[in-house]
């Protein structure tokens, strides 16, 4: 997997019961609301950004849901998605490095969706929802995004790192979390991973 600002290429890691707050504001952009890392289950061990699970290690991922960012009265929920590879981004248009990221993230779909992948980007923080609108519009991104100012539908994502932004969840086929990276990605970073995952068997 190439790309930029990777703390391990393998990680394996075990989910553990561990708090993360340090360094996690660090990354990408802070929200600023006071959100803390606390007993959240998908663990960056020594402060590790990029976090892969595999088989047992793998845990289900609680629905998320919230408006449609173009249609107020549309709900979408990651259980629309079951059954493929989900690609959770959190993003708002106020981020620099959400700027640079999402168009990476529309060539993930571009070339993956025909293979079962999908994105689904989250807005968060922002309270006019003209300026994300505009921001999907200007950079052609025709993925589904949730319109979620408040950050409400990550609330089921107990202790997730929340003031960090961009972060991107991956989901399998059969709905557990596979990778957590907090940090803003190219497309050549999930790529391999999202293929990979599309190619498993079920099991």
């Amino acid at each position: 997997m190439s790309g930029r600002g990777r703390n391990g290429r393998s990680l394996g890691t075990r989910l553990a019961a561990a708090v993360l707050v340090g360094g996690l504001a660090l990354t990408g952009c802070s929200m600023g609301d006071g959100s803390a890392a606390t007993s959240f289950n998908f663990v960056a061990p020594g402060g590790k950004t990029d976090i892969t699970y595999t088989g047992a290690d793998r845990q289900e991922m609680p629905e998320i849901s919230g408006e449609d960012l173009f249609d107020a009265d549309k709900e979408i929920s990651s259980e629309d998605f079951h059954g493929k590879v989900l690609v959770i981004n959190i993003w708002g248009q106020w981020c620099g490095p959400c700027r640079t990221e999402a168009p990476e993230l529309q060539k993930v779909y571009d070339q993956t969706k025909d293979e079962g992948v999908q994105v689904l980007g989250i807005d968060v923080r922002d309270f006019d929802r003209s300026a994300p609108q505009d921001f999907m519009r200007n950079r052609d991104l025709t993925y589904p995004s949730i319109y979620d100012p408040s950050g409400r539908s990550l609330l089921g994502l107990t202790g997730y790192p929340r003031n960090v932004v961009p972060s991107t969840i991956i989901v399998d086929r059969q709905g557990r979390v596979a990778a957590v990276y907090l940090r803003d990605l190219l497309a050549g970073d999930i790529l391999p991973v999202v293929r990979d995952l599309a190619d498993e068997d079920g099991s």
